[in-house]
């Protein structure tokens, strides 16, 4: 307790949020803008774990050196946009066996009825129909898992995965119906900007970092010459007139991105670019996105010359991220009737 609070008085604990982002590529603008920079937003309000989520990057074939790699990636991309080490929890997924440990229980209270209505089970499906694994179809039990281990308040999520959240919910209620007051029941926390991302070459697909095109994607450490030549070829929309409507989606994803990295709304948008062409608002955008995450590059490249660090942070942080899911876990074992010593 704060030594500071006056006689009596009690410090109010702060809200914990967990999160965390897949090592399976390279990171896009639509994982810096849906979740990472968000979450620099709240550290100081609340208490914050990050994850990098390894163990759920397997359900789809990863190739061992690039996912190793991709992992330490990630790990500094999280650490250049802005997570300050010492107020965040950050870790890697597979170092804290309790995820497993406690998502095979959270499989005997989940139905497979609730688990067949996932729409990312649908659609990843269709997307690698060759490789149909348990794994994608437990993916959310796996997530449930990540956020309750740590009794999280908040998961900041994009829209995508709402519905993960939701599950996640139903199963805590379930589990403490019949145990109670075994798990905190977490809350979807949504940016108000920024929440979807799509694809420069398609807007009706959101942007993915395993899309083919690579114009269709603009990723975080793209430099400043890439990112430029993608917003110069994104997709527009016929007529004319920087306007945000349904029935312009290039042009409305391109003012949402704007939007995201100036914090302007799209009336605001639309009296800058009165008059403007198509090509000099998708040049604006361009250049406001790369001198945005110019800054993320140099530390990341900084980071990633010292592996030493990046491996210290994960072990301190798996240290921290592991007393306080073994505490979850413990409480579980004893209330399903598992024997302990």
């Amino acid at each position: 307790m704060d030594q500071t609070l006056k006689e009596g008085q009690i410090e109010e604990r702060k809200k914990r949020i967990f999160s965390g982002v897949q090592p399976s590529g390279n990171l896009t603008i639509g994982n810096y803008l849906g979740a990472i920079r968000n979450w620099t937003f709240l550290q100081d309000a609340y208490d914050c774990i990050y994850c990098v989520v390894n163990e759920h990057a397997i359900t789809v074939r990863q190739n061992p050196a690039d996912l190793r790699r991709q992992t330490y990636e990630t790990l500094a991309v999280y650490i250049a946009a802005g997570l300050d080490v010492s107020k965040n929890v950050l870790f890697i997924q597979s170092h804290v066996p309790a995820h497993a440990e406690l998502a095979w229980v959270l499989n005997c209270y989940t139905m497979f009825g609730e688990l067949s209505r996932m729409t990312q089970f649908k659609d990843k499906s269709a997307k690698h129909s060759d490789n149909i694994n348990a794994g994608l179809f437990d993916y959310p039990v796996l997530m449930a898992a990540d956020i309750l281990l740590y009794q999280a308040d908040l998961v900041p999520v994009g829209i995508d995965q709402k519905q993960h959240v939701e599950l996640c919910r139903d199963i805590a209620v379930r589990f403490n119906q019949i145990y109670p007051d075994t798990f905190t029941i977490p809350e979807p926390y949504l940016s108000k900007t920024g929440k979807k991302i799509m694809s420069l070459q398609d807007p009706a697909r959101k942007m993915s970092k395993s899309d083919e095109n690579e114009n269709a994607t603009v990723r975080i450490l793209d430099s400043k010459d890439t990112i430029l030549r993608k917003f110069k070829r994104a997709v527009t929309d016929s007529g004319s007139g920087i306007v945000y409507s349904e029935d312009k989606p290039g042009i409305s994803n391109l003012m949402s991105i704007y939007s995201a990295f100036t914090g302007k709304d799209y009336p605001e948008i639309e009296a800058e670019f009165a008059g403007s062409g198509y090509g000099d608002f998708k040049m604006a955008v361009g250049e406001t996105c790369a001198d945005a995450l110019a800054p993320v590059r140099q530390r990341f490249d900084e980071l990633m010359k010292d592996k030493g660090y990046l491996e210290s942070v994960a072990k301190q942080g798996a240290e921290t991220a592991s007393r306080i899911a073994s505490r979850t876990l413990s409480k579980v074992y004893r209330k399903v009737g598992f024997v302990t010593f």
